[in-house]
């Protein structure tokens, strides 16, 4: 044991080699700790994925790998605090306290941060079960501005600790506040364009809308831009600043879908005939389960040029593109049926004309003899 004692005193570099041998168990304890905290954490996890409680489950998630890294720090802050470290003409113990209290600051961020995301996890589960989208919007919006206002928080107080004057800092953002303004006065009008969106609600994530020449669904909203996927599967990228200077058409929104034609029939079409024919399509529409019948027009509308031409106007029941198509095509073989039924017949663009008096030709001047 003494000669133990001996070589643990012996100086190297000006330092004894107990002190090194106590550094690097301080690090191996470190490792070691971090190690335990994960096996612990993961069983403590398991046993609160037991319980009906879900907050638990998401503490423990976002806790773990914070403690973890903030037992390795601990751990080497008390080996670097056994070293003697020379205090001039640089006063490192004093760098290195204030190292580590920044470090522990940007740790509980990094906490902050995963606990921010386990929640909106958990939020867009709940969310995805209701029938509204406008949670959907919402989640990720709140999520991005939480932890950008989280990091913020974390790196004006790491700036703080370091020694760094975060109140000149904050004059000399005031100061050039006003060019910075107008640098990015695009990126504040889709922020307050994304403000109108959520507020306003002129649509949610999965409806289909139209502004200008852009024609698909909404994927995604967020603080900047919004994503459209186009019926040609491209992805189209707008910014939310277009939303509150341009109209959009909301097709999702609508109730009911129009049909609106004309139909004409031959002029040789009897008035009995025309009345039954007109008859015959307004029963059709009532009798089609995927019209509706609370409001429909069939009139005869128009002489036309080469045909009589009755207006018809009704709407269909379903509001999706592919089963209103079907719809309109049924009706529009019920109205062909009713057609032939009646012996009448569809009319074509056609001219008639008429000639009176023919002119005789002169054969005197032709020189030739009728035959």
């Amino acid at each position: 044991m003494e000669k133990f004692i001996s070589i643990a005193n012996t100086n190297l570099m000006g330092i004894a080699i107990w002190v090194y041998l106590a550094v690097l168990g301080c690090i191996l304890l470190g490792f070691i700790s971090k190690k335990i905290t994960s096996i612990v954490f993961k069983r403590l996890i398991n046993l609160s994925a037991r319980t009906r409680m879900e907050f638990d489950d998401m503490f423990l998630k976002a806790l773990s790998k914070p403690v973890e890294w903030a037992l390795l720090l601990a751990s080497l802050y008390v080996a670097l605090d056994i070293l003697p470290l020379p205090s001039a003409p640089l006063d490192i113990p004093k760098f290195v306290n204030a190292l580590t209290v920044s470090l522990s600051t940007l740790l509980l961020v990094w906490f902050g941060a995963r606990f921010i995301d386990e929640i909106s996890s958990w939020w867009e589960k709940k969310a995805a079960a209701t029938e509204s989208k406008l949670d959907d919007q919402l989640v990720p919006i709140v999520r991005r501005s939480m932890k950008v206002f989280l990091y913020i928080i974390g790196i004006v107080l790491a700036l703080q600790n370091l020694g760094y004057s975060v109140t000149s800092l904050i004059a000399g953002l005031g100061i050039g506040g006003l060019a910075f303004a107008l640098a990015a006065k695009d990126g504040l009008a889709n922020l307050f364009g994304s403000i109108v969106i959520f507020l306003d609600k002129p649509f949610q994530v999965g409806d289909w809308i139209e502004m200008n020449d852009i024609e698909g669904t909404v994927e995604e909203v967020g603080l900047r831009t919004t994503r459209i996927r186009t019926f040609a599967n491209s992805l189209t990228t707008l910014p939310n600043a277009m939303f509150t200077t341009n109209s959009v058409n909301n097709w999702s929104r609508m109730k009911k879908r129009r049909i609106k034609m004309s139909i004409g029939v031959t002029y040789s079409t009897s008035p009995q005939k025309m009345n039954a024919l007109v008859d015959a399509i307004k029963t059709t529409i009532e009798n089609d389960p995927k019209i509706l019948n609370d409001f429909y027009l069939v009139n005869f509308d128009n002489f036309g040029p080469s045909s009589l031409d009755i207006f018809i106007y009704c709407f269909t029941e379903t509001t999706n593109w592919a089963e209103f198509l079907n719809a309109k095509q049924n009706f529009m073989l019920e109205i062909m049926r009713c057609v032939k039924d009646l012996n009448l017949e569809f009319a074509f663009p056609t001219q008639t004309i008429h000639l009176d008096n023919l002119p005789q030709p002169n054969y005197a001047l032709t020189g030739q003899r009728p035959r």
